[in-house]
């Protein structure tokens, strides 16, 4: 998985349980066995088949059954997000998924979507494959526009009460004193990381304001290329996890790929669909360097916040280590220049 494109979730909110150690524990230690037990539970034959996906954040699994085909399992990780903050996550897609909007939403269990055991919250989807996007045709980034702008329609129709919204304080300075005040820095580029952020985040308020009153909306969050699964039916939207209030360009700017004059054409395709369905305000794009910063520094402050998981340590091995934070230093300064520059042009 890319760096940047990892999912990049840091602030936690209290679970709906009183003993979170032993969650804790239960959920490092979770077992192939416990999975498929876990999942027979709510009335599933499984064959035994059982892949772990490329997850993080959460422990995630294809499952097979013994009719043939399979299912994908969500283990959440305790005390991230509340009961609520999970339910309004699977109401909002299976709100989209009823407008026949191509989403995965969670299966409906004796008329729930969460469903508990003793130590795990879990959600069971269809098993949707798909490949990524080509970021390089403009056809296909139309028609992600088109996508994404039924999505935000629907989205900007009122306001989640249980999930956050996407600030430069949340995805910005809580990461950056995260990983300073928890020692991850080396003391020879202490100064220098800790100066860099604070210009790089004065900067990027400064894009907010040139962008002016931008109106936040139920939005994916996450929506790296990874997330949009291709098939010869068009696209569809996987892994609502991170959903929250944000700008609806934080939903476009990650299908924008290559240099200027690339990036400029490829959000005229995005923006072709996407205003079909949806209208965009033009002066959202000053946000676009500025939420690239967000994610660069939140993805560091995400990294350090889960190193205590066993299974970072294997998944991340660069992490943590003089040369990691000389190099991103290095990107921070690069995106420092990038925060400068005049912003895309929609010539729509």
């Amino acid at each position: 998985m890319s760096r940047l494109l990892a999912p990049f979730q840091l602030s936690e909110q209290p679970q709906n349980t009183v003993n979170t150690g032993s969650l804790n524990q239960a959920y490092a230690e979770l077992s192939p066995d416990e999975v498929l037990n876990s999942i027979e539970r709510f009335g599933f034959q499984c064959d035994g088949r059982l892949l772990a996906l490329n997850s993080y954040e959460n422990r995630v699994y294809r499952v097979g059954l013994d009719e043939g085909h399979s299912i994908v399992a969500k283990f959440y990780r305790p005390a991230r997000w509340t009961d609520d903050a999970i339910l309004e996550e699977h109401a909002y897609t299976e709100e989209l998924a009823e407008l026949e909007i191509p989403v995965v939403a969670p299966m409906r269990i004796n008329n729930s979507t969460l469903l508990h055991t003793e130590h795990f919250r879990i959600a069971l989807f269809e098993n949707r494959g798909g490949r990524a996007p080509d970021l390089e045709d403009f056809d296909q980034l139309e028609q992600m526009g088109r996508f994404m702008g039924r999505i935000h329609r629907v989205g900007q129709s009122h306001s989640f009460d249980h999930r956050p919204s996407l600030t430069i304080d949340s995805f910005g300075y809580q990461a950056r004193d995260f990983v300073m005040e928890n020692n991850f820095i080396p003391a020879d580029l202490l100064d220098a990381y800790q100066s860099l952020t604070e210009q790089l985040l004065t900067e990027a308020a400064q894009c907010y304001q040139r962008a002016g009153d931008s109106r936040m909306i139920r939005s994916h969050g996450d929506c790296h290329p990874s997330n949009i699964l291709w098939t010869s039916d068009g696209p569809h939207i996987v892994d609502f996890d991170d959903a929250r209030m944000a700008p609806a360009v934080q939903d476009l700017w990650m299908f924008l790929a290559g240099d200027r004059p690339d990036r400029t054409a490829g959000l005229d395709a995005v923006l072709s669909g996407y205003t079909e369905f949806c209208d965009f305000d033009a002066r959202e794009l000053h946000l676009i360097e500025a939420l690239r910063t967000l994610r660069l520094i939140h993805y560091y402050g995400w990294l350090a916040k889960r190193w205590n998981d066993p299974a970072f340590k294997i998944a991340f091995p660069w992490f943590n280590t003089q040369r990691c934070w000389e190099d991103h230093i290095l990107s921070l300064r690069e995106q420092a220049a990038l925060l400068h520059e005049e912003p895309l042009v929609w010539f729509g």
